[in-house]
């Protein structure tokens, strides 16, 4: 039950909050058509049309031992009236690491076409029937699917007989439907979306923060003159400090472009790159090598050629162009400290579902930082002489993020790790690591340590100290990580170590958050009546990757978590469940469009128990009901804040204890 990873993930999170009225999602629609071979040989095919920001997986697992789903072509008769002739093809994808099950899988977006080579045995077969059965999921929610072909092979078209059932599946569909009441009492929520504007405000951070380093800071007073004494025409100069301004957040902007052109050609391109073992390792190395350039052992820059050539460029070409070229000067020159800071937006929004879209965003705003003091110094000058001087603060800067790059390196090296299941960088192992470079920060901090480009340390400044004391308070917080309380969770820093399940310590219960639970509607029910607490019913999926969030983070919460142990019975229904049910548990059942669907494993049955009673077949999808199936407020999606999830929870408990 892996977290998504990804240093930017949180920025992710979507709410969803659902209408009742028009819940039974269908992102992939199919069609089949069959393509005549010969008089006794077919090719059926069979097309899938995938809603964007959707996919499917492949019929085939790359981890033979792993969890991922597949999907399944059961081909009726196939033996008897005709035989296969080879496996079923399907589009060459290359696999890609799944962080849901921590596992390589193959994915199928937009579209995916199957294809079946069949022999005819029965010179009078005229029609075959197929049934696929799949999972399709988004970013936010995972949903198990199924489909029948009737494919006619003699072009005849094949009429609809009347499906009938036997009184057994009857029965047992009739026991799914719960008689849920109080619908007239509640209106469902609005559905609130975030945008792509965190991300962009986060790049502008970074931006900020590069602004301080010695590659940039002395480079803002210096251009800035440049262009207000350059010119005899005050407004002149302006236009091209404002025009350099520009340019600096063109370039950035335009170093995503690229990457959109990769995933257009292949959209899981850009996590294949993130969850590649061998870049994350050479990411890992990179980073390490940029820390250390940070401390001062040595200078990472691009050839002296590149930044020589751009300046002669700009002094020869003048007007907009050499504006163009001094600011691609900048952007050279100061590689060495804003290259790590854009390593780091590079290797978060990769490994973000936003992909090329968040680096654009991220690297947007990066540029837009670095332009700004630029363009307002020049529109006004006597801001200059409020700038600090450069000297050893510029250097400690750098030392700081060195520090910080390290850190960071360590992310890249868990998801080699996580990706070939080596397991020597457990989440304890991880946490106990930072808190070595913490440690290691602190001490350079109160000057305790130095490194090459340090002077005598005359006196700790008042921003020296609150850093100092800040690095203190984070290592305080990263301590209870490395135990196996309720307090290792660490939730500011979700995303960011290992998933919790990762770890050196035994878990014990199978519930989430060790909370108390049952996967078993009945027992569940049972377990309420006695104990006279109202039901949570959980409608969450192992591939699920919002179920987890709200697991790992909403319901770890102190005040929910206390609700959830103490007042309510937590019925978990895993609709996506594979395990099979008892045979005289198995049956059929009729949809309300008038096809058959067969209720072999658990999760067939919670699936269709949620369609049947919510007309919702999306997770998370919280109910609150009594013991007589009423409900106790509005249901719930996915809710990302705690304090509104613990009011909701409250507000059913208020409702229960009135009847």
């Amino acid at each position: 039950m892996a977290l998504k990873k990804g240093l930017l993930y949180c920025l992710l999170l979507v709410c969803f909050s659902f209408t009742l009225q028009a819940q039974i999602l269908e992102p992939v629609k199919w069609k089949s058509e069959v393509e005549k071979i010969s008089d006794t040989e077919f090719n059926l095919i069979f097309k899938a049309q995938i809603d964007d920001g959707w996919y499917i997986y492949s019929q085939n697992k790359i981890d033979e031992d792993g969890f991922a789903p597949v999907t399944y072509f059961d081909f009726v008769d196939a033996g008897k009236a005709y035989t296969l002739e080879g496996g079923t093809s399907e589009p060459d994808v290359k696999p890609i690491f799944d962080d849901i099950f921590e596992e390589n899988v193959v994915k199928f977006k937009e579209k995916a076409m199957f294809k079946q080579r069949v022999k005819v045995l029965k010179p009078n077969l005229k029609r075959i029937e197929v049934y696929v059965e799949y999972q399709t999921c988004d970013s936010a929610k995972c949903i198990p699917g199924d489909h029948t072909f009737n494919l006619s092979l003699d072009g005849s078209t094949i009429e609809k007989t009347k499906i009938v059932i036997d009184e057994r599946s009857k029965q047992l569909s009739k026991a799914l439907d719960l008689n849920v009441t109080g619908w007239d009492k509640y209106q469902e929520q609005n559905v609130e979306e975030k945008s792509n504007l965190t991300i962009f405000f986060l790049g502008f951070l970074g931006g900020l923060i590069a602004l301080l380093t010695p590659c940039v800071f002395p480079m803002i007073p210096l251009t800035v003159s440049f262009f207000t004494k350059s010119s005899k025409d005050s407004k002149k100069g302006l236009f091209n400090s404002i025009l350099y301004g520009f340019f600096i957040f063109l370039i950035y902007a335009l170093l995503s472009i690229p990457f959109h052109v990769l995933d257009s050609l292949d959209p899981g391109i850009l996590n294949n790159i993130s969850t590649n073992v061998t870049l994350n390792i050479i990411f890992f190395v990179i980073f390490v090598a940029f820390a250390f350039s940070f401390f001062g052992y040595y200078e990472l820059t691009l050839p002296q050629s590149w930044s020589a050539a751009m300046d002669s460029k700009a002094n020869k070409i003048g007007g907009f162009i050499g504006v163009f070229f001094m600011a691609l000067t900048l952007a050279i020159v100061s590689f060495s400290c804003t290259g790590p800071i854009l390593g780091t937006l590079l290797g978060s929004s990769l490994t973000a579902d936003g992909g090329a879209t968040q680096l654009t965003m991220g690297m947007s705003g990066f540029g837009l930082a670095l332009a700004l003091p630029f363009t307002l110094f020049a529109m006004f000058p006597k801001w200059l002489n409020s700038l600090p001087k450069s000297g050893g603060w510029l250097n400690t800067v750098k030392v700081v993020l060195g520090f910080i790059e390290l850190a960071l390196a360590l992310k890249f090296l868990s998801n080699a790790d996580l990706v070939e299941h080596w397991g020597f960088l457990k989440r304890e192992i991880f946490i106990g690591l930072w808190i070595i470079i913490g440690i290691g920060l602190v001490l350079y901090l109160f000057g305790k340590i130095k490194f090459p480009h340090d002077g005598p340390l005359q006196k700790f400044s008042k921003g020296r100290v609150t850093t100092g004391i800040l690095v203190v308070a984070f290592v305080v917080y990263l301590i209870p990580g490395l135990t196996n309380t309720k307090w290792a969770n660490l939730k500011l820093l979700s995303g960011f170590p290992p998933p919790m399940f990762y770890s050196l310590y035994d878990k014990a219960s199978e519930c989430p958050l060790d909370l108390n639970c049952s996967k078993d509607l009945e027992e569940g029910i049972a377990l309420a009546k006695a104990e006279g607490k109202p039901i949570l019913l959980d409608f969450t999926g192992w591939a699920c990757v919002n179920c987890r969030k709200m697991e790992e983070q909403v319901w770890s919460a102190t005040d929910v978590y206390e609700m959830l142990q103490n007042n309510y019975i937590i019925i978990s229904l895993y609709v996506d469940d594979k395990k099979e049910l008892p045979t005289v548990e198995q049956f059929q059942y009729l949809r309300a469009n008038g096809t058959l669907k067969t209720i072999e494993t658990i999760g067939d049955k919670w699936g269709t128990l949620q369609t049947i009673n919510f007309k919702n077949n999306s997770q998370p999808y919280y109910v609150l009901i009594n013991h007589n199936m009423e409900l106790l407020n509005v249901t719930n999606a996915y809710e990302p804040n705690a304090d509104v999830y613990l009011e909701w929870l409250k507000i059913g408990l208020e409702n229960f204890n009135k009847n």
